[in-house]
């Protein structure tokens, strides 16, 4: 009999358990949120500005996961390009993953899907913005092993007001890392948060070709 498990209840220990998933604290392994960062145009900043004060305003009530998509994740996937070719954006997509020679399969939706199942966007879903990203990072690793085992994958997980980076390389030993966690109203985290998912869909695109 097949034993179904909600992704959104995955723990880190049953994907180590269930994968042979470990994480790694090789910088190397995750340069990609730290070096070739692009330059943001006037632009670009100004469209951010306008992201951070929409955000403000809205945490006044109470922020809930779609507004966070629309008035945050939205427009940093416009303005990194993930929603013109080579790119397609897709919502609420279920996803399985079956556990060779064991009886045991995910299942859940990813909010947001990009580029042919290589970069995953995690909303967490919550009505308190605070709610940590570690809740997240299970879930989003979970669906990251939909991708192509011969490719890296990437995700971002992000409650509205923090986000951070995974990287995850399926091979014989599945790695995982994390990037720092960047804050919308710190050190230009949004700023940061952007340049990282600019240098991500350049890296992406290029592998398309």
């Amino acid at each position: 009999m097949v034993q179904t498990i909600a992704i959104e209840k995955v723990t880190l220990y049953e994907l180590e358990q269930t994968f042979g998933l470990q994480q790694t604290q090789e910088n190397s392994f995750f340069h990609e949120w730290q070096e070739q960062l692009p330059a943001l145009t006037p632009e670009e900043q100004q469209r951010l500005e306008r992201v951070r004060a929409a955000y403000q305003n809205l945490e006044r009530r109470s922020v809930l996961e779609n507004t966070v998509k629309l008035a945050v994740v939205a427009p940093l996937l416009d303005l990194a390009g993930f929603f013109l070719p080579p790119f397609y954006v897709e919502t609420e997509k279920e996803v399985q993953i079956a556990v060779e020679d064991e009886n045991i399969q995910l299942r859940g939706k990813i909010d947001v899907l990009v580029l042919k199942e290589q970069f995953w966007v995690l909303v967490i879903e919550t009505k308190r913005a605070e709610l940590s990203l570690k809740v997240g990072i299970p879930q989003a690793l979970a669906y990251m092993f939909k991708g192509s085992p011969n490719r890296p994958s990437y995700g971002l997980v992000t409650n509205g007001s923090s986000f951070m980076f995974l990287k995850l390389v399926q091979q014989s030993q599945p790695l995982y890392a994390r990037s720092k966690e960047f804050l919308l109203n710190q050190d230009q985290g949004l700023e940061k948060t952007l340049q990282i998912m600019k240098r991500l869909a350049t890296l992406l695109s290029e592998e398309t070709l």
